[in-house]
Protein backbone atom coordinates (compact mmCIF):
# COMPACT_ATOMS: atom_id res chain seq x y z
CA UNK A 1 0.00 0.00 0.00
CA UNK A 2 1.44 3.37 -0.94
CA UNK A 3 1.78 6.10 1.76
CA UNK A 4 -1.07 8.30 1.76
CA UNK A 5 -0.22 11.60 -0.53
CA UNK A 6 2.44 10.22 -2.07
CA UNK A 7 2.36 10.32 -5.85
CA UNK A 8 3.37 6.86 -7.67
CA UNK A 9 6.33 7.27 -9.92
CA UNK A 10 5.46 6.87 -13.51
CA UNK A 11 6.94 3.76 -15.54
CA UNK A 12 8.12 5.42 -18.30
CA UNK A 13 10.50 7.83 -16.26
CA UNK A 14 11.03 6.47 -12.56
CA UNK A 15 10.39 9.81 -11.25
CA UNK A 16 7.56 10.64 -8.94
CA UNK A 17 4.86 12.88 -10.33
CA UNK A 18 4.46 16.43 -8.95
CA UNK A 19 1.70 16.47 -5.80
CA UNK A 20 -0.71 18.84 -6.12
CA UNK A 21 0.38 21.03 -3.17
CA UNK A 22 4.39 21.50 -5.04
CA UNK A 23 2.86 22.05 -8.33
CA UNK A 24 0.97 25.09 -6.41
CA UNK A 25 3.65 26.18 -4.61
CA UNK A 26 6.07 26.32 -7.51
CA UNK A 27 3.34 28.31 -9.81
CA UNK A 28 2.86 30.79 -6.68
CA UNK A 29 7.23 30.84 -7.15
CA UNK A 30 7.04 31.73 -10.61
CA UNK A 31 4.47 34.07 -10.27
CA UNK A 32 6.24 35.96 -7.68
CA UNK A 33 9.46 35.47 -10.17
CA UNK A 34 7.69 37.06 -12.99
CA UNK A 35 6.71 40.04 -11.24
CA UNK A 36 10.45 40.45 -10.16
CA UNK A 37 11.41 39.92 -13.48
CA UNK A 38 9.39 43.20 -14.91
CA UNK A 39 10.95 45.08 -12.40
CA UNK A 40 14.03 44.44 -13.58
CA UNK A 41 14.84 42.51 -10.69
CA UNK A 42 16.60 40.49 -12.57
CA UNK A 43 19.08 38.58 -10.35
CA UNK A 44 16.37 37.76 -7.37
CA UNK A 45 14.03 36.70 -10.27
CA UNK A 46 16.64 34.02 -11.32
CA UNK A 47 17.16 32.81 -8.21
CA UNK A 48 13.22 31.83 -8.12
CA UNK A 49 12.99 30.90 -11.97
CA UNK A 50 15.47 28.16 -11.05
CA UNK A 51 13.31 26.98 -8.14
CA UNK A 52 11.47 26.45 -10.92
CA UNK A 53 13.09 24.66 -13.41
CA UNK A 54 14.57 22.38 -10.93
CA UNK A 55 11.21 21.57 -8.94
CA UNK A 56 9.67 20.73 -11.98
CA UNK A 57 12.51 19.67 -14.58
CA UNK A 58 9.97 19.23 -17.59
CA UNK A 59 7.98 22.47 -17.92
CA UNK A 60 8.87 24.21 -21.03
CA UNK A 61 7.14 27.36 -19.50
CA UNK A 62 9.22 27.63 -16.63
CA UNK A 63 12.36 26.97 -18.41
CA UNK A 64 11.48 30.18 -21.21
CA UNK A 65 11.11 32.18 -18.64
CA UNK A 66 14.33 31.05 -17.09
CA UNK A 67 16.32 31.56 -20.38
CA UNK A 68 14.19 35.11 -20.87
CA UNK A 69 14.87 36.87 -17.65
CA UNK A 70 18.46 36.21 -18.55
CA UNK A 71 18.12 37.72 -21.51
CA UNK A 72 17.01 40.51 -20.91
CA UNK A 73 19.43 40.97 -17.76
CA UNK A 74 22.46 40.63 -20.02
CA UNK A 75 20.82 42.86 -22.97
CA UNK A 76 20.73 40.05 -25.67
CA UNK A 77 24.36 40.46 -25.91
CA UNK A 78 24.21 36.45 -26.44
CA UNK A 79 27.87 35.86 -24.27
CA UNK A 80 26.34 36.23 -21.27
CA UNK A 81 28.51 38.00 -17.87
CA UNK A 82 32.20 39.12 -18.76
CA UNK A 83 35.04 36.14 -18.50
CA UNK A 84 31.76 33.61 -18.30
CA UNK A 85 34.03 30.92 -19.61
CA UNK A 86 36.48 31.65 -16.66
CA UNK A 87 33.39 32.12 -14.30
CA UNK A 88 31.92 28.83 -14.93
CA UNK A 89 35.37 26.60 -15.20
CA UNK A 90 34.64 24.90 -12.06
CA UNK A 91 30.64 24.46 -12.86
CA UNK A 92 32.12 22.96 -16.27
CA UNK A 93 34.36 20.11 -14.16
CA UNK A 94 30.73 19.09 -11.25
CA UNK A 95 28.37 18.84 -14.92
CA UNK A 96 31.47 16.72 -16.36
CA UNK A 97 31.31 14.59 -13.15
CA UNK A 98 28.08 14.21 -13.15
CA UNK A 99 27.52 13.24 -16.55
CA UNK A 100 30.50 10.26 -15.77
CA UNK A 101 28.77 9.38 -12.91
CA UNK A 102 25.14 9.28 -15.07
CA UNK A 103 23.88 11.81 -12.52
CA UNK A 104 21.78 13.05 -14.91
CA UNK A 105 19.90 15.11 -12.33
CA UNK A 106 22.78 16.95 -11.25
CA UNK A 107 23.48 17.57 -14.89
CA UNK A 108 20.90 19.21 -15.23
CA UNK A 109 21.75 21.17 -12.13
CA UNK A 110 25.35 22.37 -13.17
CA UNK A 111 23.75 22.89 -16.27
CA UNK A 112 21.16 25.97 -15.22
CA UNK A 113 24.15 27.51 -13.10
CA UNK A 114 26.09 27.51 -16.56
CA UNK A 115 23.36 29.33 -18.03
CA UNK A 116 22.95 31.82 -15.28
CA UNK A 117 26.44 33.09 -16.59
CA UNK A 118 26.03 32.97 -20.37
CA UNK A 119 22.64 31.85 -21.01
CA UNK A 120 23.71 31.10 -24.59
CA UNK A 121 26.29 28.40 -23.85
CA UNK A 122 25.35 25.82 -26.46
CA UNK A 123 27.79 23.79 -24.86
CA UNK A 124 25.96 23.73 -21.58
CA UNK A 125 22.49 23.18 -23.52
CA UNK A 126 22.84 20.09 -25.30
CA UNK A 127 24.93 18.78 -22.63
CA UNK A 128 21.50 19.26 -20.57
CA UNK A 129 19.23 18.19 -23.38
CA UNK A 130 21.43 14.81 -23.59
CA UNK A 131 20.75 14.50 -20.05
CA UNK A 132 16.59 15.09 -20.42
CA UNK A 133 16.72 12.61 -22.76
CA UNK A 134 18.34 10.02 -20.99
CA UNK A 135 15.53 11.18 -17.96
CA UNK A 136 13.06 10.88 -20.84
CA UNK A 137 11.42 14.32 -20.41
CA UNK A 138 9.42 15.36 -22.91
CA UNK A 139 9.32 18.68 -23.52
CA UNK A 140 12.75 20.81 -22.30
CA UNK A 141 15.12 18.21 -23.61
CA UNK A 142 13.95 19.50 -27.35
CA UNK A 143 13.26 23.25 -26.08
CA UNK A 144 16.89 23.19 -25.09
CA UNK A 145 18.07 21.92 -28.25
CA UNK A 146 16.15 24.54 -30.34
CA UNK A 147 17.44 27.21 -27.44
CA UNK A 148 21.35 26.34 -28.85
CA UNK A 149 20.01 26.09 -32.39
CA UNK A 150 19.02 29.45 -32.29
CA UNK A 151 22.15 30.46 -30.14
CA UNK A 152 24.83 29.04 -32.22
CA UNK A 153 23.66 29.63 -35.73
CA UNK A 154 27.51 28.70 -36.78
CA UNK A 155 28.09 25.66 -34.96
CA UNK A 156 27.80 22.16 -37.33
CA UNK A 157 27.14 19.75 -34.07
CA UNK A 158 24.02 21.84 -32.69
CA UNK A 159 22.64 21.68 -35.97
CA UNK A 160 23.04 18.44 -36.50
CA UNK A 161 21.88 17.09 -33.05
CA UNK A 162 18.81 19.47 -33.18
CA UNK A 163 18.18 17.71 -36.71
CA UNK A 164 18.52 14.57 -34.78
CA UNK A 165 16.31 15.34 -31.88
CA UNK A 166 13.63 16.61 -34.31
CA UNK A 167 13.54 13.64 -36.05
CA UNK A 168 13.20 11.23 -33.11
CA UNK A 169 9.85 13.42 -32.28
CA UNK A 170 8.48 13.24 -35.87
CA UNK A 171 9.17 16.96 -37.06
CA UNK A 172 10.63 16.08 -40.04
CA UNK A 173 9.63 19.51 -41.74
CA UNK A 174 11.90 21.27 -38.64
CA UNK A 175 14.89 18.63 -38.89
CA UNK A 176 14.94 19.28 -42.61
CA UNK A 177 15.62 23.09 -41.61
CA UNK A 178 18.55 21.83 -39.75
CA UNK A 179 20.07 19.63 -42.21
CA UNK A 180 19.91 22.48 -44.38
CA UNK A 181 22.42 24.58 -41.64
CA UNK A 182 24.43 21.79 -41.99
CA UNK A 183 24.84 21.78 -45.76
CA UNK A 184 25.38 25.62 -45.42
CA UNK A 185 27.77 25.09 -42.75
CA UNK A 186 29.55 22.67 -44.42
CA UNK A 187 28.72 22.15 -48.24
CA UNK A 188 28.55 18.63 -49.65
CA UNK A 189 28.34 16.85 -45.99
CA UNK A 190 26.75 13.50 -47.11
CA UNK A 191 24.99 12.58 -43.77
CA UNK A 192 22.91 16.19 -44.24
CA UNK A 193 22.22 15.03 -47.89
CA UNK A 194 21.30 11.39 -47.17
CA UNK A 195 18.75 12.65 -44.48
CA UNK A 196 17.11 15.68 -45.86
CA UNK A 197 16.18 12.84 -48.71
CA UNK A 198 14.65 10.17 -46.28
CA UNK A 199 12.93 12.99 -44.57
CA UNK A 200 11.18 14.18 -47.41
CA UNK A 201 10.28 10.73 -48.01
CA UNK A 202 8.92 10.42 -44.34
CA UNK A 203 6.92 13.57 -44.80
CA UNK A 204 5.11 12.62 -48.43
CA UNK A 205 4.13 9.28 -46.69
CA UNK A 206 2.93 11.43 -43.57
CA UNK A 207 1.16 13.92 -46.76
CA UNK A 208 -0.51 10.99 -48.21
CA UNK A 209 -2.37 9.69 -44.89
CA UNK A 210 -0.13 6.27 -44.62
CA UNK A 211 1.19 6.44 -41.68
CA UNK A 212 1.69 8.98 -38.36
CA UNK A 213 -0.96 10.71 -38.89
CA UNK A 214 -2.09 13.12 -36.18
CA UNK A 215 -6.11 11.77 -36.37
CA UNK A 216 -8.07 10.45 -39.26
CA UNK A 217 -9.67 14.37 -39.83
CA UNK A 218 -5.42 15.07 -40.73
CA UNK A 219 -5.48 12.19 -43.37
CA UNK A 220 -8.79 13.71 -44.78
CA UNK A 221 -7.91 16.86 -45.11
CA UNK A 222 -4.64 16.42 -46.45
CA UNK A 223 -6.49 14.33 -49.27
CA UNK A 224 -8.88 16.55 -49.94
CA UNK A 225 -6.29 19.27 -50.34
CA UNK A 226 -4.20 17.24 -52.68
CA UNK A 227 -7.11 16.63 -54.49
CA UNK A 228 -7.92 19.86 -55.25
CA UNK A 229 -4.24 21.31 -55.72
CA UNK A 230 -5.45 24.12 -52.70
CA UNK A 231 -1.35 23.82 -51.42
CA UNK A 232 -1.23 27.74 -51.49
CA UNK A 233 -1.35 27.53 -47.21
CA UNK A 234 1.08 24.98 -46.92
CA UNK A 235 4.82 23.91 -48.14
CA UNK A 236 5.10 21.24 -50.54
CA UNK A 237 7.75 18.31 -49.14
CA UNK A 238 10.64 19.58 -51.48
CA UNK A 239 10.13 23.25 -49.40
CA UNK A 240 11.08 24.01 -45.94
CA UNK A 241 9.85 25.74 -43.77
CA UNK A 242 11.34 28.61 -41.39
CA UNK A 243 10.73 28.79 -38.61
CA UNK A 244 8.03 31.22 -38.22
CA UNK A 245 6.28 29.08 -40.77
CA UNK A 246 6.45 26.50 -38.14
CA UNK A 247 5.19 28.11 -35.56
CA UNK A 248 1.91 29.89 -37.75
CA UNK A 249 1.12 25.85 -38.68
CA UNK A 250 0.81 25.42 -35.05
CA UNK A 251 -0.98 28.63 -34.31
CA UNK A 252 -3.43 27.15 -37.32
CA UNK A 253 -3.69 23.68 -35.81
CA UNK A 254 -4.63 25.22 -31.96
CA UNK A 255 -5.44 28.72 -32.28
CA UNK A 256 -6.67 29.08 -28.87
CA UNK A 257 -2.89 27.50 -27.37
CA UNK A 258 -1.06 30.17 -26.40
CA UNK A 259 2.20 28.75 -26.09
CA UNK A 260 3.13 28.75 -30.33
CA UNK A 261 1.71 32.59 -30.38
CA UNK A 262 4.31 33.41 -27.64
CA UNK A 263 7.65 31.40 -29.16
CA UNK A 264 6.27 33.13 -32.35
CA UNK A 265 6.79 36.08 -30.43
CA UNK A 266 9.99 35.73 -28.88
CA UNK A 267 11.31 34.76 -32.32
CA UNK A 268 10.38 38.17 -33.75
CA UNK A 269 12.09 39.12 -30.23
CA UNK A 270 15.24 37.93 -31.55
CA UNK A 271 15.42 39.34 -34.63
CA UNK A 272 14.01 42.46 -33.40
CA UNK A 273 11.14 42.55 -35.33
CA UNK A 274 9.06 44.29 -32.62
CA UNK A 275 6.72 45.56 -34.73
CA UNK A 276 5.83 41.57 -35.75
CA UNK A 277 5.66 40.91 -32.17
CA UNK A 278 3.26 42.79 -31.33
CA UNK A 279 1.22 42.03 -33.87
CA UNK A 280 1.48 38.43 -33.08
CA UNK A 281 0.74 38.86 -29.24
CA UNK A 282 -2.19 41.18 -30.04
CA UNK A 283 -3.70 37.82 -32.11
CA UNK A 284 -2.92 35.79 -28.89
CA UNK A 285 -4.59 38.37 -26.45
CA UNK A 286 -7.91 37.90 -28.78
CA UNK A 287 -7.64 34.55 -29.53
CA UNK A 288 -7.22 33.27 -25.55
CA UNK A 289 -10.07 35.52 -24.91
CA UNK A 290 -8.02 37.86 -22.53
CA UNK A 291 -5.39 35.53 -21.06
CA UNK A 292 -3.63 37.57 -18.49
CA UNK A 293 -0.50 36.11 -19.00
CA UNK A 294 -0.61 37.15 -22.50
CA UNK A 295 -2.11 40.72 -21.85
CA UNK A 296 1.39 41.19 -19.53
CA UNK A 297 3.55 40.16 -22.64
CA UNK A 298 1.78 42.10 -24.98
CA UNK A 299 2.28 45.51 -22.68
CA UNK A 300 5.43 44.74 -22.28
CA UNK A 301 5.83 44.45 -26.10
CA UNK A 302 3.66 47.46 -26.67
CA UNK A 303 5.76 49.85 -23.86
CA UNK A 304 9.21 48.47 -26.06
CA UNK A 305 8.06 49.41 -29.25
CA UNK A 306 7.30 52.91 -28.23
CA UNK A 307 10.58 52.85 -26.74
CA UNK A 308 12.36 52.48 -29.60
CA UNK A 309 10.10 54.88 -31.66
CA UNK A 310 10.77 57.51 -29.12
CA UNK A 311 14.51 57.13 -29.75
CA UNK A 312 14.00 56.86 -33.52
CA UNK A 313 12.13 60.14 -33.08
CA UNK A 314 14.55 61.43 -31.14
CA UNK A 315 17.35 60.99 -34.13
CA UNK A 316 15.15 61.88 -36.37
CA UNK A 317 14.89 65.62 -34.37
CA UNK A 318 18.59 65.48 -34.32
CA UNK A 319 19.33 65.15 -37.99
CA UNK A 320 16.82 67.89 -38.98
CA UNK A 321 17.46 70.91 -36.03
CA UNK A 322 18.32 73.13 -39.06
CA UNK A 323 15.20 72.87 -41.64
CA UNK A 324 12.76 75.01 -39.00
CA UNK A 325 9.83 73.22 -40.53
CA UNK A 326 10.84 69.75 -40.35
CA UNK A 327 12.34 70.18 -37.19
CA UNK A 328 9.06 71.36 -35.72
CA UNK A 329 6.85 68.57 -37.37
CA UNK A 330 9.58 66.19 -36.07
CA UNK A 331 9.01 67.39 -32.22
CA UNK A 332 5.44 67.60 -32.42
CA UNK A 333 6.06 63.52 -33.53
CA UNK A 334 8.18 62.98 -30.59
CA UNK A 335 5.89 64.70 -28.46
CA UNK A 336 3.00 62.55 -29.71
CA UNK A 337 5.06 59.26 -28.87
CA UNK A 338 5.98 60.51 -25.52
CA UNK A 339 2.60 61.07 -24.79
CA UNK A 340 1.70 57.55 -26.36
CA UNK A 341 4.05 56.12 -24.45
CA UNK A 342 2.76 57.45 -21.28
CA UNK A 343 -0.72 56.83 -21.50
CA UNK A 344 0.14 53.44 -22.21
CA UNK A 345 2.53 52.91 -19.31
CA UNK A 346 -0.19 54.53 -16.88
CA UNK A 347 -2.16 51.59 -18.22
CA UNK A 348 0.33 49.08 -18.02
CA UNK A 349 0.61 49.86 -13.99
CA UNK A 350 -2.73 49.91 -13.09
CA UNK A 351 -3.37 46.50 -14.89
CA UNK A 352 -0.40 45.08 -12.71
CA UNK A 353 -2.00 46.55 -9.65
CA UNK A 354 -4.87 45.76 -9.98
CA UNK A 355 -3.88 41.40 -11.45
CA UNK A 356 -1.47 41.77 -8.16
CA UNK A 357 -3.75 44.05 -5.34
CA UNK A 358 -1.12 42.56 -2.47
CA UNK A 359 2.26 43.32 -4.33
CA UNK A 360 3.13 47.01 -3.20
CA UNK A 361 5.72 46.98 -5.56
CA UNK A 362 3.36 47.78 -8.29
CA UNK A 363 1.80 50.58 -6.52
CA UNK A 364 5.31 52.05 -5.69
CA UNK A 365 5.68 51.95 -9.67
CA UNK A 366 2.69 53.31 -10.22
CA UNK A 367 2.57 56.02 -7.93
CA UNK A 368 6.68 56.92 -9.07
CA UNK A 369 5.08 57.30 -12.54
CA UNK A 370 2.24 59.23 -11.14
CA UNK A 371 5.01 62.02 -9.67
CA UNK A 372 7.04 61.74 -12.76
CA UNK A 373 3.71 63.05 -15.17
CA UNK A 374 2.67 65.68 -12.51
CA UNK A 375 0.00 63.66 -11.32
CA UNK A 376 0.93 63.89 -7.71
CA UNK A 377 -2.32 63.45 -5.81
CA UNK A 378 -2.70 60.17 -7.65
CA UNK A 379 1.05 59.37 -6.82
CA UNK A 380 0.55 60.27 -2.93
CA UNK A 381 -2.52 57.93 -2.79
CA UNK A 382 -0.16 54.78 -3.99
CA UNK A 383 2.79 56.06 -2.08
CA UNK A 384 0.79 55.59 1.05
CA UNK A 385 0.06 52.42 0.77
CA UNK A 386 3.39 50.99 -1.04
CA UNK A 387 5.11 52.26 2.27
CA UNK A 388 3.76 49.12 4.02
CA UNK A 389 6.69 47.10 2.32
CA UNK A 390 9.67 47.40 4.33
CA UNK A 391 11.72 47.71 1.19
CA UNK A 392 10.04 50.54 0.01
CA UNK A 393 9.26 52.68 2.96
CA UNK A 394 12.27 54.84 3.06
CA UNK A 395 11.75 55.75 -0.57
CA UNK A 396 8.01 56.19 -0.24
CA UNK A 397 8.44 58.56 2.54
CA UNK A 398 11.16 60.68 0.54
CA UNK A 399 8.73 60.90 -2.42
CA UNK A 400 5.91 61.58 -0.32
CA UNK A 401 7.70 64.88 0.44
CA UNK A 402 8.32 65.48 -2.95
CA UNK A 403 4.91 65.28 -3.94
CA UNK A 404 3.55 67.22 -1.08
CA UNK A 405 5.79 70.18 -1.59
CA UNK A 406 4.46 70.22 -5.06
CA UNK A 407 1.09 70.46 -3.63
CA UNK A 408 1.78 73.27 -1.53
CA UNK A 409 1.65 71.25 1.45
CA UNK A 410 4.91 72.26 3.19
CA UNK A 411 4.02 71.16 6.79
CA UNK A 412 3.22 67.59 5.26
CA UNK A 413 6.20 67.51 3.44
CA UNK A 414 8.61 68.57 5.94
CA UNK A 415 7.43 65.59 8.44
CA UNK A 416 7.34 63.18 5.33
CA UNK A 417 11.45 63.90 4.67
CA UNK A 418 12.19 63.86 8.13
CA UNK A 419 10.62 60.37 8.21
CA UNK A 420 12.49 59.52 5.42
CA UNK A 421 15.52 60.43 6.79
CA UNK A 422 15.31 58.37 9.82
CA UNK A 423 14.22 55.65 7.76
CA UNK A 424 16.71 55.23 4.83
CA UNK A 425 19.62 53.13 6.35
CA UNK A 426 22.78 54.25 5.97
CA UNK A 427 24.34 52.23 3.84
CA UNK A 428 21.65 53.71 0.63
CA UNK A 429 23.80 56.71 0.42
CA UNK A 430 21.96 58.04 -2.44
CA UNK A 431 18.64 58.15 -1.45
CA UNK A 432 19.71 59.33 1.80
CA UNK A 433 21.43 62.41 0.23
CA UNK A 434 18.73 62.97 -1.88
CA UNK A 435 16.36 63.22 1.55
CA UNK A 436 18.55 65.63 2.93
CA UNK A 437 19.13 67.50 0.06
CA UNK A 438 15.17 68.18 -0.37
CA UNK A 439 14.88 68.43 3.47
CA UNK A 440 17.31 71.03 3.66
CA UNK A 441 15.98 72.76 0.43
CA UNK A 442 12.64 73.05 1.64
CA UNK A 443 13.50 74.38 5.22
CA UNK A 444 15.38 77.20 3.47
CA UNK A 445 12.10 78.24 2.02
CA UNK A 446 10.10 77.97 4.71
CA UNK A 447 12.85 79.89 6.26
CA UNK A 448 13.33 77.44 9.03
CA UNK A 449 17.10 78.17 9.89
CA UNK A 450 17.57 75.79 12.49
CA UNK A 451 16.30 72.86 10.11
CA UNK A 452 17.88 73.87 7.05
CA UNK A 453 21.21 74.12 9.02
CA UNK A 454 20.63 70.65 10.75
CA UNK A 455 20.20 69.10 7.14
CA UNK A 456 22.11 70.64 5.11
CA UNK A 457 25.12 69.97 7.51
CA UNK A 458 24.52 66.20 7.77
CA UNK A 459 24.64 66.19 3.82
CA UNK A 460 27.57 68.45 4.00
CA UNK A 461 29.26 65.72 5.90
CA UNK A 462 28.55 62.86 3.42
CA UNK A 463 29.36 64.64 0.61
CA UNK A 464 29.72 68.73 0.06
CA UNK A 465 30.55 68.91 -3.20
CA UNK A 466 26.57 67.44 -3.58
CA UNK A 467 24.58 69.35 -6.21
CA UNK A 468 24.73 72.68 -4.67
CA UNK A 469 25.03 72.20 -1.16
CA UNK A 470 27.56 74.24 -0.32
CA UNK A 471 25.60 77.09 -1.83
CA UNK A 472 22.87 76.53 0.81
CA UNK A 473 24.60 76.32 3.40
CA UNK A 474 26.06 79.84 2.85
CA UNK A 475 22.41 81.08 2.77
CA UNK A 476 21.81 79.74 5.85
CA UNK A 477 25.05 81.56 7.06
CA UNK A 478 23.37 85.15 5.74
CA UNK A 479 19.67 83.73 6.94
CA UNK A 480 21.44 84.02 10.33
CA UNK A 481 23.17 87.23 9.87
CA UNK A 482 19.89 88.91 9.24
CA UNK A 483 18.29 87.26 11.98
Amino acid sequence: MEPEGQAKPTEATGRQPLSPAKRQRLQKLYTHAGQQASQKNFDYATDLFTQCVLGDLDNEMYLRSFLNNLYKKYDYNKKGAKMAGLKTRGTWAAMKKSQLQKDWEGVLKHGYEILKVNPWDSSALLAMSAAGEEMQLDKVPLMLILTAFNSSTKDVSVARACAKALTLRHEFQQAITCWHRVEVLKPKDEEAAKQIGELQVKITIDKGGYENAESSVDVAADKDSLAKHSVASEKTPTQTQSPYETLEREIRREPSSPQPYVQLAEAYFRDENYTKAEEVLTRAFEATDGNPDIREKLEDAQLRNLRIKIREAEKERAAVKDDDVKSAEARKKHHQLRKEFDLKSLEVWKNRVERYPNDLTFKYNLGDFCQRTGNYKEAIHNFQQARNDPRWKGLCLLKLGQCFSQIKQYRLAVAQLESAIAEIPDRDTDTKKEALYYAGRLALGLKDADMADRHLTALAAMDFSYKDVSDLLDKVAEMRNNE
